[in-house]
């Protein structure tokens, strides 16, 4: 009998939708649509096991070989740069990590930018490519009220559509690189189940 595939989900839309997508080319598991307290999803004749995580925790399962494969955004490979496998673009989730300020901000280069952030490392790295001497301010959430309240000069977060930004008299200024869903594998997992983690992304394809 072949040995399972652990799969690691994002917990939430992107993650359903996902399931969507493996369900769709023959990896379904009929208990993971049930409506119960379940961890753990398996259906041995696919052999596959699956289980939710929160978004930001799918790379260190995997990572840690918990998860043979997981589901994660570009964003977090980029932020955490966890030791494993980017297989697959799955274009699901897709959006931008950007540049964004108040509508009417200037950049003063003379002076150290400021800078609020759920990405310091996104943040640090984009920066420093620009050779720019930035304050990092660490925030874990409604980023935009930092610049309307003079905490920072400028925001760097995910942007999809925009309307928050816009409702609050803000705007995207630079894009730094597009986000989208990617498939990950843990190093070990795909040397040794190489075939069956090749095969589930050649049907992805």
């Amino acid at each position: 009998m072949k040995k399972m595939i652990n799969i690691a989900l994002p917990k939430g839309r992107l993650g359903e939708k996902v399931y969507d997508r493996f369900e769709a080319i023959g990896y379904g598991c009929p208990s993971i649509r049930e409506q119960n307290r379940k961890l753990i999803f398996e259906n041995e004749e696919c052999g596959v096991r699956y289980f939710w995580v929160k978004p930001s925790d799918v790379s260190i399962y995997v990572e840690r070989g918990a998860a043979d494969i997981g589901v994660v955004g570009k964003d977090i490979l980029l932020e955490y740069e966890p030791d494993v496998y980017e297989l697959l673009d799955l274009g699901l989730g897709v959006c931008r990590m950007a540049v964004a300020s108040c509508c009417d901000f200037s950049d003063d280069t003379e002076r150290t930018l400021r800078v609020a952030t759920k990405f310091p490392n996104i943040a640090r790295n984009y920066y420093r490519g620009k050779g720019r001497e930035i304050d990092i301010i660490k925030l874990n959430g409604s980023i935009e009220l930092a610049p309307i309240l003079g905490l920072s000069d400028v925001i760097v977060d995910i942007v999809e559509t925009g309307k928050t930004l816009r409702d609050n008299n803000m705007k995207p200024f630079e894009d730094i690189v597009p986000i989208s869903a990617r498939l990950i594998a843990n190093k070990v997992s795909y040397k040794f189940q190489y075939e069956q983690i090749t095969e589930l992304c050649e049907k992805l394809k």
